[in-house]
C-alpha cells in the first residue's frame, strides 16, 4: 500500500481561516489534514489517504487512479467567446504560427 499512496498528487498550502497549513490530495479531493507545519500536514494527509484506500480495499471501493498513472493524450478541446478566438487567430497571424502553437505556448509559461 505504501507504493500506491507515494504515487498520488500531494500540497501543501497555508489555510489563511484556519491559520493552519493545510494537506491535500488532488485525487481524495474531500480529504485534507491541518497542521502547525508544513511536514505534518503533508505527513497528516499521506497517513489518511493510506487508511481511506485501507478502507476502500476492504469495502472493494474504486480506487482512484493516480494522475501520474494517467496517459494523457496531449489533446483537449476549450470553449471561448468568439470574441478570444478571434484575436487569438489575429495574434497567431501576426506572429507565423498556427493558432495551436501560439496556444500552446500561453499555456506553457511558467506559473508565478
Amino acid at each position: 500500500m505504501v507504493t500506491t499512496i507515494d504515487r498520488y498528487t500531494y500540497r501543501v498550502t497555508w489555510s489563511e481561516e484556519d491559520q493552519e497549513n493545510v494537506g491535500l490530495c488532488i485525487e481524495f479531493p474531500g480529504l485534507s489534514w491541518l497542521a502547525d507545519t508544513p511536514e505534518e500536514a503533508l505527513k497528516g494527509i499521506r497517513c489518511l489517504v493510506r487508511d481511506c484506500l485501507e478502507d476502500m480495499v476492504k469495502h472493494k471501493e474504486k480506487i482512484p487512479e493516480p494522475i501520474s498513472s494517467k496517459q494523457f493524450s496531449g489533446k483537449f478541446m476549450v470553449r471561448v467567446p468568439p470574441e478570444t478566438h478571434r484575436s487569438l487567430a489575429i495574434e497567431a497571424a501576426e506572429s507565423g504560427v498556427s493558432l495551436n502553437r501560439l496556444i500552446a505556448s500561453k499555456l506553457h509559461q511558467p506559473r508565478m
